[in-house]
């Protein structure tokens, strides 16, 4: 069974605020990881605005003990729980898409959804199907559309599985180890998390500079 430490509990559940991933943690531990996660890696507009590098990272935090404090979080089950969410999400956004996800795409009325998935398509082209959902993975927002994208856009569903499923593993058991290794070796390390938590969705964005600069290059063309 996975449970919630008392030491992160304490705010109702009616509290939970859904896009702050340090709510979700004080609220559900490690089951959080994995809803957020899950919803956060394909349900398009749903999961669009949810935390995935800024709730995994912290958890990873959260996992590891100090000499003044007991680790607040269970490691192997947040691994688990980052790993079936992310694994599950990818498939099911990629089934929507299969079903009907160009209509949905288009239907949106938030445009910062029709962006990312343009540049998801754009990521699709420029990398290959492989490469490209690794990668997307890494990206924020990108790795909720990326998905349906390549469900509406007929990737073959085990080119898709297989690609999505080493991006789902790396990305998600990456981040959570990263934050544990901080959280073991850095003394004092949630006075920095904050900073930590930027700096890892800064690096996360590398990836699209030249799906950007090419969009940039085709305006001014046009």
């Amino acid at each position: 069974m996975i449970a919630i430490d008392p030491m992160i509990a304490g705010d109702p559940v009616t509290a939970v605020n859904p896009m702050d991933g340090a709510s979700v943690l004080a609220a559900f531990g490690a089951l959080g990881v994995l809803v957020v996660i899950f919803a956060e890696s394909g349900l398009l507009v749903f999961g669009f605005f949810l935390p995935g590098d800024t709730l995994l990272f912290p958890a990873g935090v959260l996992c590891a003990g100090t000499a003044d404090q007991a680790p607040r979080l269970v490691l192997w089950q947040v691994l688990l729980c980052a790993a079936v969410g992310a694994v599950a999400g990818g498939q099911v956004g990629f089934l929507l898409g299969r079903h009907g996800g160009r209509a949905l795409l288009a239907r949106t009325e938030r445009r910062r959804v029709r962006e990312t998935a343009v540049r998801a398509e754009k990521l699709l082209a420029r990398y290959g199907y492989g490469k490209a959902l690794v990668i997307g993975r890494f990206v924020p927002m990108v790795r909720t559309v990326l998905h349906p994208a390549a469900g509406a856009l007929g990737v073959p569903t085990r080119t898709f599985t297989i690609w999505q499923i080493v991006g789902g593993l790396l990305w998600s058991q990456s981040l959570v180890l990263a934050g544990y290794a901080l959280g073991a070796s850095v003394p004092d390390i949630d006075d920095y998390l904050l900073p930590l938590v930027a700096v890892v969705v800064l690096v996360s964005l590398l990836p699209l500079l030249p799906v950007l600069t090419e969009s940039r290059r085709a305006r001014r063309d046009r």
